[in-house]
């Protein structure tokens, strides 16, 4: 399949959730919406959870094809802007989105299928924001951040503005919040992101 293809299928794929929800997301409508043949989804998506996976590797590629190699700054703020280009992402999609999360409680099964792809997406998002950690605090800061992007979604789902001003102020807070607790835990050096202290003069 091409890019088009894959373009089509994900606007079909939210435009048919919102309209008729989750539980009505059939690849017949999934056919019908994108004008791909069926024989041409069962070769790239065997099920509906393949669909919503496509999406989410669409929206790293789309973070990452807009990385700019050595941003410098502070690694909180990279990361700021790493989601926030994320929700930009979503934006299109925003009314199948939002009916998608609100119909996912009746699905309790799906939100385990999804939390591995989840915290893999989450540390491509580290990658894109240039931080390094060894593999096993990947691991760690990866589950932070998924609870982070997930803080923010609710945040966005909440948010009509045009400017997402609710969104961006959740995702600050959340940011200052998982870094208080990583340097609690001592995840990462207390003063990573601050310059560094000066000693005191001797007595």
């Amino acid at each position: 399949m091409s890019e088009s293809d894959d373009e089509a299928l994900i606007g079909a794929l939210w435009r048919v959730i919102a309209e008729h929800g989750w539980a009505g997301l059939t690849m017949g409508r999934l056919a019908a919406e994108s004008g791909l043949p069926l024989s041409l989804l069962r070769r790239r998506l065997p099920s509906r959870l393949d669909a919503l996976l496509l999406h989410g590797r669409v929206v790293d590629q789309a973070v990452l094809a807009g990385t700019i190699a050595g941003q410098g700054g502070l690694a909180r703020d990279r990361l700021f802007d790493v989601l926030m280009r994320r929700l930009d992402a979503l934006q299109p999609h925003r009314a199948g989105i939002l009916r998608f999360l609100k119909d996912m409680p009746r699905d309790p099964g799906l939100l385990a299928l999804l939390a591995p792809p989840l915290a893999q997406s989450m540390r491509w998002m580290l990658d894109a924001a240039e931080i390094e950690a060894d593999a096993g605090l990947r691991r760690l800061l990866a589950l932070g951040l998924v609870g982070v992007w997930l803080g923010t979604l609710r945040a966005w789902a909440e948010d009509e503005s045009e400017d997402l001003g609710h969104s961006m102020a959740a995702l600050d807070r959340l940011l200052d919040r998982a870094g208080q607790i990583g340097r609690t835990f001592r995840l990462f050096p207390a003063a990573a992101d601050e310059p560094a202290a000066t000693p005191p003069p001797d007595a």
